[in-house]
């Protein structure tokens, strides 16, 4: 196997820099005027949940009924959800429109969400499925604005057009190296 062109690796930093909390001009520019760095355990969980999240995908790509298979995985998290979640409302007082919105987001958006990537990740090689997944929080956030109306800020357009804008490059790239190798092995 052969290892990624420049292009494509560039075209996936830029996405991931854009996604993460990487410390480059874009980043300086999202979190002005605070310029403040997010707490230690805030960050700490975001990279479990990556790295959870990284391993879960890999787990999904022998999958072979996404539905079944997301619905034995929300079953098994259930009991420690309902634990974080009683350990929550000690510290948390949620209103109705609060819950409604977790258990929608959790329940409904994130399973359908595993449901459609646990169907489509063993039709992807790694390195696509790596790059395609950096396109989550855009779509989070394209979801916060149309769905529950918030704000679609300079700062938020500027972070999804990064993102998307870094897979874009990384999966053009991709293309155009398979393109090439293609007309390549068809030559010779």
């Amino acid at each position: 196997m052969t290892s990624p062109a420049p292009a494509r690796r560039g075209g996936f930093l830029f996405a991931f820099q854009a996604a993460s909390d990487g410390p480059d001009a874009r980043h300086f520019f999202l979190v002005s005027p605070g310029l403040t760095a997010p707490p230690l355990a805030g960050a700490l969980l975001m990279v479990v949940a990556g790295l959870s999240w990284a391993t879960y995908s890999l787990i999904g790509r022998g999958s072979l009924a996404p539905l079944a298979d997301t619905a034995g995985n929300f079953i098994r998290c259930t009991p420690i959800g309902v634990i974080l979640i009683l350990v929550g409302l000690v510290y948390l007082r949620p209103n109705a429109y609060g819950l409604a919105y977790a258990i929608i987001s959790g329940a409904v958006a994130s399973g359908l969400g595993y449901v459609i990537w646990y169907g489509v990740l063993p039709h992807l090689i790694r390195s696509t499925a790596a790059v395609v997944q950096l396109t989550v929080p855009a779509i989070a956030a394209a979801g916060g604005v149309v769905i529950i109306g918030e704000t679609l800020s300079g700062r938020l357009l500027i972070a999804m057009t990064g993102i998307v804008g870094g897979v874009c490059l990384a999966l053009l790239a991709a293309d155009r190296r398979r393109r090439r190798m293609s007309a390549l092995s068809h030559d010779g």
